[in-house]
């Protein structure tokens, strides 16, 4: 058993969050119980999530994307968002979230996960939103066409990769992953004169115009690209303290 007090204080040491200026809080974003013994983890704070959470008598919930974000401004404690929000209160819950912190952290974060699941090796901080790395790039042990890193990727996914390339024969060496909603950072992989770009999603245009500048982008989607922090934190939680923690996974097809 921790208190919350020991498991906010080990989370601000490793994550570092007062460094990122990001969309919205991260850290304890709704106050629970003082003593916790089950930590339960998930990519996001949903209605789902919380409520299996609830259902394992966990104390303390960690996901990546939490409840409240600066883009929602103000919201009433109404309709669907108090049906997140109020069963966390009633079951004395804490809620903790980190968003970039988890993206761009050299060790457990989302991007550096994935890249050393695929092997990219000799990583280096990358993406730069307002003076913060949400990402990393490096280099394949192996230079490999990118039709097969597409394959490494959805085993590793799990999911279906899109691939915007101009050739699909053409070998890929250098890599940079920023994970989730970051499908315009592709230019920053090719201002780094960088082979390929790795990330969640991709949008129409964003899908000619990256091949056209000779970039290999992959979009492996948003929920897809970012279990992969938030399992590495419960990881290294579960080490620290030696306490009972517990992925949620979700259906999430995005």
């Amino acid at each position: 058993m921790i208190s919350r007090q020991q498991l906010n204080d080990f989370y601000r040491t490793l994550l570092n969050p007062d460094a990122y200026k990001d969309y919205g809080p991260n850290g304890l974003q709704i106050e629970g119980t003082e003593t916790i013994d089950k930590i339960a983890f998930a990519v996001s704070a949903t209605r789902d999530s919380i409520s299996q959470a609830i259902e394992q008598q966990a104390n303390a919930l960690v996901v990546h994307h939490g409840l409240f974000w600066d883009f929602h401004g103000a919201r009433t404690l109404t309709g669907s968002f108090a049906n997140r929000v109020l069963p966390l209160v009633r079951n004395d819950m804490n809620l903790f979230a980190y968003h970039l912190p988890l993206d761009g952290h050299p060790e457990v974060g989302n991007a550096a996960v994935l890249g050393r699941l695929i092997g990219c090796m000799l990583q280096e901080p990358f993406g730069d939103y307002k003076g913060c790395a949400t990402g990393i790039k490096g280099t394949l042990d192996k230079p490999l066409p990118a039709s097969q890193l597409r394959q490494i990727l959805e085993s590793v996914l799990n999911h279906p990769v899109i691939l915007a390339s101009p050739n699909e024969n053409q070998s890929i060496h250098s890599i940079g992953i920023i994970t989730g909603g970051a499908n315009r950072e592709w230019k920053l992989a090719a201002n780094e004169g960088l082979d390929a770009y790795i990330t969640g999603e991709i949008s129409e245009h964003d899908w000619h115009d990256s091949q056209e500048h000779g970039i290999h982008m992959f979009a492996g989607g948003h929920h897809a690209t970012e279990r992969f922090g938030i399992k590495e934190l419960m990881r290294k939680t579960e080490l620290h303290f030696e306490i009972k923690c517990s992925y949620i996974d979700s259906d999430n097809p995005v």
